[in-house]
């Protein structure tokens, strides 16, 4: 899939403005002050008062504006143009100092010259890159020794299932490109958009031992049953802010975290 940065680029341009007035994004409340964090990520991070903070593949720049507003220098990516430019709006009218640049994660060495303290990404971003070593490179190039890279993501198990949960569709482990199209958006299913897109499903072993081969140390690994967002069909709210699959409850992981340092040389 040569081709699949202007694949997927194309595509989460398409989610940017049904995504801006969707409830799942809650933009009106968020202006007003609302976090767009989670305690699973907000426990790992701990105070970063001061911090600098890359965030990749932030979208249009609701969490790095939340880290911001936690007192946090925070700088931004994502590969699409129109989701950052939407982010510079949002940080505007928020007046927040957060920055944002347009690239692609395996690109971004050669847009971004500065070190941080921690690098952050969150909820659906790794199985848009083919190839986690590379990942791990760029994680490694932009921390300081001694930061800390924080994670949280949806858990590979989800990935194995077709949309309505009824059958395992996928292979556990990243075996080839997933090119299909979608009708609507996990922000909102009846949105009148159709996107062609390519994934990788990326095993547990294969995110943390490519970490772990670039030298950095897993401090924390933690795996929840359920998913802070409802972007998943046939989902239910059990508890305030949390959701799980009608069909299999508590049975199945939906979501797991990272804590890990870089070592210092």
């Amino acid at each position: 899939m040569e081709n699949y940065l202007e694949i997927n680029k194309k595509s989460w341009n398409a989610k940017v403005e049904p995504h801006l007035k969707s409830d799942f994004y809650f933009v009106d409340e968020f202006l007003k002050g609302r976090t767009s964090l989670n305690p699973i990520e907000t426990e790992l991070l701990g105070d970063i008062k001061g911090k600098t903070i890359l965030h990749l593949q932030c979208h249009f720049g609701q969490d790095s504006i939340s880290l911001s507003r936690m007192g946090a220098k925070v700088t931004g990516i994502d590969l699409s143009d129109k989701a950052i430019e939407a982010a510079k709006d949002l940080a505007e009218k928020c007046k927040t100092d957060t920055e944002f640049i347009c690239s692609d994660v395996y690109d971004l060495p050669n847009n971004l010259d500065q070190k941080f303290d921690i690098v952050f990404t969150s909820y659906g971003t790794v199985g848009w890159l083919p190839d986690l070593e590379k990942w791990a490179t760029v994680i490694d190039h932009f921390l300081k020794p001694d930061g800390k890279f924080i994670m949280a993501e949806f858990h590979p198990v989800i990935w194995m299932f077709d949309d309505d949960f009824k059958d395992i569709a996928y292979n556990y482990f990243n075996e080839k490109p997933i090119a299909e199209t979608y009708e609507g958006t996990y922000a909102d299913f009846s949105a009148e958009i159709v996107q062609e897109y390519v994934m990788w499903n990326h095993s547990l072993s294969e995110v943390m031992q490519n970490l772990i081969n670039k030298n950095l140390v897993i401090e924390q690994f933690q795996e929840f049953d359920w998913s802070p967002y409802p972007c998943f069909k046939h989902i239910e709210e059990f508890e305030k802010g949390k959701w799980r699959t009608k069909r299999f409850g508590n049975k199945i992981p939906m979501v797991y975290a990272i804590s890990a340092q870089k070592k210092s040389s």
